[in-house]
């Protein structure tokens, strides 16, 4: 079985296509949340499989520098009750005793029935944040605010676009996007951080981000390059009719969660993957891809690492797809 071929018409209808119009640039693009901040699919223990295997193999996606430590605490408490709020079939959170603040947490799903006490790590099997990115399928950055910067302080990032978190780490937001091209010199990297900064207690606010991937790899990080950068050139290369099956359109749901008792701000990140297959069964959709393609800056393909692939799937949606050029 190829990675496309996991792939329904489920996934297809829940896909968060990520384009309005014909044409992509840079810029905030948030709204308020909806009803759901974290979504569980049909591809919940395969995914939760593939973030354990990356952590056992690189510890170091998983980071909380010691001040985040309560920041931590805060993030999972806010997940579990969204995760509770959400799948009340399969989640529960049950608040025992008010001092000390003791919890029940039970996730059917994985026969988990947990008691804990917050803010004490003995009462838990692993650090906080751990625990929680065990369960779910968002990758968490957390962000602390000091000295009127926010910095990139703890998380779990297992499903990296091309970016390296354990690189990052103790970096502050706008050193994080630096490379990022145009993002300074049009502002939109300023305008963020001050939206970031003025967000209140317990809001949240969504956006969309987007690439291109072969093969359905969810970890896509600086630090596994040498695995799939080649595959981008083996695509590139490769016989056309393989691109429906081997090329993905990568979306990133983010979503910005001011934390209700540190203060800190979570960045949730939950990628969604679908084959170029998949798109062309949706003429909309197929015809609007391949018009985003073609109009894409050349530093912004270079910088989405798309440069490659991306004239290879255009040639395949016009030739396999509905797409007329």
């Amino acid at each position: 079985m190829t990675a496309a071929d996991m792939y329904t018409q489920n996934d297809i209808e829940n896909f968060p296509f990520p384009f309005p119009k014909d044409q992509y640039r840079y810029s905030a693009n948030v709204e308020p949340t909806g009803t759901q901040r974290v979504v569980i699919d049909d591809h919940y223990r395969r995914e939760l499989d593939e973030r354990a295997r990356i952590l056992a193999a690189d510890p170091s996606r998983s980071q909380c520098l010691p001040h985040m430590i309560p920041a931590a605490w805060d993030a999972m408490l806010t997940l579990m009750h969204d995760l509770a709020d959400g799948y009340p079939q399969h989640m529960t959170l049950e608040r025992i005793t008010a001092e000390p603040a003791a919890y029940r947490w039970r996730n059917a799903l994985l026969d988990i029935d947990q008691t804990f006490t917050f803010g004490a790590g003995d009462t838990l099997p692993a650090d906080p944040l751990d625990y929680i990115c065990g369960q779910m399928q968002e990758d968490v950055v957390l962000l602390d605010q000091r000295d009127d910067q926010m910095w990139g302080d703890a998380g779990v990032v297992t499903f990296a676009a091309d970016w390296s978190f354990g690189f990052d780490v103790g970096m502050s937001f706008l050193q994080i996007h630096g490379p990022v091209p145009r993002l300074h010199s049009e502002k939109i990297a300023t305008r963020a951080h001050e939206f970031i900064k003025r967000l209140e207690p317990a809001q949240s606010y969504r956006r969309t981000n987007w690439t291109l991937t072969v093969d359905g790899k969810l970890d896509t990080s600086t630090e596994t390059y040498p695995q799939w950068g080649r595959d981008r050139r083996t695509l590139s290369g490769g016989p056309l009719e393989d691109v429906g099956d081997r090329l993905f359109l990568r979306t990133e749901v983010q979503h910005l969660i001011r934390l209700p008792q540190s203060n800190a701000v979570m960045f949730l990140i939950r990628t969604y993957l679908l084959p170029f297959w998949a798109i062309a069964t949706l003429p909309e959709w197929a015809d609007r891809l391949y018009r985003v393609l073609e109009d894409l800056p050349l530093d912004m393909a270079d910088y989405k690492g798309i440069t490659r692939t991306r004239g290879q799937g255009m040639r395949w949606l016009s030739t396999y797809g509905p797409v007329t050029p």
